[in-house]
């Protein structure tokens, strides 16, 4: 087997946020990267990056390097922002996806929790976040299958709440969970007979953090990071609360699951009519 030549593209999961080492960050897809037998490995994650920034910034500069391996791990931050659309997702992540492809890369993808359960946030304001990110799930899960994505589910109960695979933010796994994540890559690509090298190891190097260091960043620096990622978002997560709360009062909540339902099926029927210019 030729040695694989490896790109990773995403946010600040991809870049190893919650994984120290040194004066930096290493992350799930450093800890991987030697198990594929990669020669080279380039992390062009960039902590804070949605969609358009994977398509716009780290997509061209990954084709130059005409990778052999591709990760696209993205679409939380999407979901933070007041102009979350789920049809542009969509078509960012479909051409994102597509280049690859077209290059001949093998492509690794992966669903994600909901970062308003992970952290905390009350019912009526994480209803609409969790929602948001269902829906950007739905999109990665067909995407993938269309382009034959080695494909993680990392948005599963058990992963979510363990919290000893994540960092203190609550957010970013810790090195335990990224050594996991870079683990249950290696298996689905040692399926496919892509991982020449034997798995990374789980054992972490470092201790879990503690439940007070985790309440101490929540009460300090983690306030200050949601303010910064929700800047824009927070007077409209507001109103999507109350109307949350309306709803939840009327007894008609499920409409509004039916009606994100409906936009992202609208979003996969459109990419399939761009495929056919010639359709009515």
């Amino acid at each position: 087997m030729k040695p694989l030549r490896f790109v990773a593209m995403g946010d600040s999961l991809t870049e190893g946020i919650g994984d120290p080492v040194g004066e930096g960050w290493r992350g799930w897809a450093a800890l991987l990267a030697p198990s594929c037998g990669a020669v080279e490995f380039h992390n062009l994650a960039v902590s804070g990056s949605q969609t358009a920034d994977v398509l716009n910034r780290q997509l061209p500069e990954a084709l130059k390097l005409r990778p052999d391996l591709v990760s696209v791990i993205v679409g939380v931050n999407d979901t933070l922002r007041c102009t979350f659309d789920i049809q542009a997702v969509a078509a960012r992540l479909d051409e994102v996806y597509a280049a690859a492809a077209r290059h001949g890369a093998h492509l690794l993808t992966a669903c994600l929790p909901d970062p308003g359960a992970m952290l905390g946030l009350p019912g009526a304001l994480a209803r609409p976040l969790a929602r948001r990110q269902r829906a950007v799930n739905a999109v990665v899960h067909a995407l993938s299958e269309r382009y034959g994505a080695v494909h993680l589910h990392l948005a599963e109960d058990e992963w979510v709440t363990d919290r000893t695979l994540w960092s203190a933010d609550r957010l970013h796994p810790g090195e335990r969970g990224h050594r996991l994540v870079a683990a249950r890559f290696h298996a689905l690509l040692a399926a496919r007979g892509l991982a020449a090298g034997s798995p990374p190891s789980c054992e972490p190097q470092l201790p879990s953090p503690t439940r007070s260091a985790s309440l101490l960043w929540l009460a300090t620096a983690g306030t200050g990071w949601v303010a910064r990622r929700c800047t824009d978002l927070l007077p409209q997560l507001l109103t999507l609360a109350v109307d949350e709360v309306r709803h939840q009062v009327r007894g008609s909540s499920a409409r509004l699951d039916l009606s994100a339902t409906h936009a992202v099926a609208a979003a996969l029927a459109a990419l399939s009519l761009a495929e056919q210019p010639d359709a009515a």
